[in-house]
């Protein structure tokens, strides 16, 4: 009965309407007693889902607003203010229904992003037909079928094909990314043009696209601690509304006064005023690529001071190349090179994979040497055995605690290479300096304009850490203006610095790229993970997530966080002043209880409208960058 009436309560609200404009007619032809009739039907009809509320509260031991509206319009039937109590119930409903509409588009953005989940996929069989299936019903390793148009229904791994794809729904990013055999695809994606044949990695709830949702689901009913503070106010503010009220009647003996006291205290618009804005702000966040967990994360992420980064993959686009390799031996550089990238392939690190690659693109087979024995030594680089040969790769302080000598040539042509921006990777054989491979990587393109937007919001120092060469370092920190970097460090000296930093009472923003830079991003106040695609380690251990690899991303998530905290207060000031001033209102007999409901329920409206300005909220930069992704598309189009 209850489920029923709840499912009505539009219904209800509408009914209650209509009869209360029949009731105002009725009076116009002077039919009083009919009049009376069809407003104490509406006020029978319209208080059903109040009381229901109201009864709920009560048994889960809290005092809600229902609770006061519940007892003011008996309050007004009583003392045969039928008019009153008619129009209370029916304003009370009609602002639950327009709060729910204008919630509903706060939450836009989620709603869209579970609207592109793909429902559908094609699975390929061997025999080369096809068959059209429900997503639930893929499984990893499968080979699926996007067509034109088509939506990407799983994390996998292109095997046949290429195509231009839409990753906006993952990334925020407009631009459709160029995607060919061995590139892996996401879940949501949209195929532009082309034809592509994937392999199913990730399905279901594993995907990236289902993380994003559930992550942004899970932030949207964190609470910040002005939330928190509101939830425990309206605890204690109903009970003392209801004394007050008792005390108003005390001293006037004036029921009617004393029930309009009561309906103009509730704090509506107070307890949904800080929540609608993080709500807002959030969605906000989702819809430009940036995944922020929660209230309570917004509300400190304003508080920021000090941003620290990591240098590779986060200040740089992470796509380093070889420059040069400097062969020291009398070994083909071919074999040499073998040997080292198949040494290389145990580590996760970014020049490692580099190395690995270069290899991979001189068409050398990996596969043809064998490792027997091998260690990545974080921070320094890896040892291994292959086909025989010790390797050493790394840097200088591997080379020494290894006991392999540096000559002065060398190191001479070592620092060069660092001060015009490469990372010298120092190789030994079978405890000799071999070789030594020179590594670049290109400053992102956003990189200096977001540094300055977020010091244009308040950010007072921006620090580098980094495990690369101090050359190097220095290259890039002068390249966008850093405050100070440190390099050559190891990930527990990133900790350290970090923890030093909290120390001196900086609230800092430690950004990388979630997997190396995991404990240092732990450790900072705000940790912020660069990933493209959303790595699960960026995912789960970071409190904000860009899922574009772009700055311009982290420069309006710190701006949206500000506009979202100021957004908040805006809302509770609106919220206070509104019953101050009707409660002032209604002592000196200026407010009456129809007019100051209508009034409260139009400052429940304000702050929800107001709250609604973060959806479209853009930064300057952001703006740009949206200019600029605008015409590369059109160019790809063309």
């Amino acid at each position: 009965m209850i489920a029923k009436i709840n499912q009505h309560k539009n219904q209800i609200t509408w009914i209650s309407g209509t009869l209360i404009i029949a009731a105002i007619l009725s009076k116009l032809f002077h039919l009083s007693g009919l009049s009376n009739s069809f407003l104490i039907i509406a006020t029978v009809i319209a208080i059903v889902p109040i009381a229901i509320k109201a009864w709920q509260a009560m048994i889960m031991r809290t005092f809600s607003i229902e609770l006061l509206v519940f007892i003011a319009v008996i309050g007004a039937v009583f003392i045969q203010e039928y008019t009153e109590s008619a129009v209370v119930t029916f304003l009370f409903l009609l602002g639950d229904y327009l709060e729910a509409r204008t919630l509903e588009k706060t939450r836009s953005s989620l709603k869209e992003l579970v609207d592109m989940a793909p429902q559908e996929a094609i699975l390929l069989h061997a025999d080369g037909s096809r068959e059209e299936i429900d997503i639930d019903l893929v499984e990893e390793g499968n080979r699926l079928v996007v067509l034109p148009g088509g939506k990407i229904p799983v994390d996998g791994r292109i095997v046949k094909g290429h195509a231009l794809i839409n990753e906006a729904a993952i990334t925020g990013e407009s631009i459709p990314a160029n995607k060919a055999e061995n590139d892996r695809v996401y879940s949501g994606s949209i195929l532009d043009n082309g034809y592509i044949e994937i392999i199913a990695e990730k399905v279901g709830e594993d995907t990236t696209f289902a993380k994003i949702i559930e992550l942004v689901e899970e932030a949207q009913e964190s609470k910040s601690s002005a939330e928190r503070f509101l939830d425990r106010f309206a605890n204690y503010y109903t009970p003392a509304v209801v004394i007050l009220s008792l005390f108003v009647f005390a001293f006037t003996r004036d029921l009617h006064l004393a029930i309009t006291f009561l309906v103009i205290a509730c704090p509506g618009a107070l307890v949904i005023g800080a929540p609608v804005s993080a709500v807002a702000g959030i969605g906000n966040g989702a819809k430009n690529g940036v995944l922020i967990k929660g209230g309570d994360i917004m509300e400190k992420f304003a508080k920021v001071d000090t941003l620290v980064f990591d240098k590779t993959g986060t200040l740089t686009k992470g796509k380093p190349t070889v420059t040069d390799f400097h062969n020291l031996t009398s070994m083909p550089t071919r074999k040499l090179l073998a040997l080292i990238a198949k040494a290389e392939t145990i580590s996760e690190h970014h020049l490692g994979q580099t190395i690995v690659k270069e290899a991979e693109k001189n068409g050398i087979d990996l596969s043809r040497f064998q490792i027997t024995e091998s260690e990545a030594i974080k921070g320094n680089g890896i040892t291994a055995t292959v086909d025989g040969y010790s390797i050493v790769a790394g840097n200088r302080k591997l080379m020494n605690g290894k006991g392999i000598k540096i000559n002065s040539g060398a190191s001479l042509y070592a620092i060069e290479r660092e001060k015009a921006g490469n990372t010298a990777i120092f190789i030994g054989i079978n405890g000799e300096l071999a070789a030594i491979i020179s590594i670049a990587d290109q400053i992102r393109d956003d990189a200096k304009a977001a540094l300055a937007d977020m010091r244009a919001n308040g950010v007072k120092r921006i620090i580098m850490l980094t495990g690369d060469n101090r050359h190097t370092a220095e290259a890039v920190a002068n390249e966008l203006g850093m405050d100070e970097f440190h390099a050559e460090l190891l990930p527990n000296e990133k900790v350290e610095y970090v923890k030093k930093l909290k120390d001196q009472g900086a609230i800092v923003a430690m950004a990388g790229d979630g997997i190396n830079d995991a404990p240092a991003i732990a450790t900072a106040d705000i940790g912020l993970a660069m990933g493209e695609g959303g790595t699960d380690v960026s995912m789960e251990t970071a409190d904000v997530v860009l899922m574009a690899d772009k700055l311009s991303q982290y420069a309006h998530a710190f701006a949206l966080s500000k506009a979202t905290i100021r957004n908040m207060r805006q809302n509770i000031f609106i919220a206070l002043a509104v019953v101050v001033i009707l409660l002032l209102g209604v002592l000196a007999d200026q407010v009456h209880l129809a007019g100051g409901m209508f009034i409260h329920e139009g400052s429940v409206l304000v702050v929800i409208l107001n709250a609604m300005r973060l959806i479209g909220f853009k930064t300057k930069i952001a703006s740009e960058a949206g200019k600029t992704d605008g015409r590369q598309r059109e160019k790809l189009v063309a």
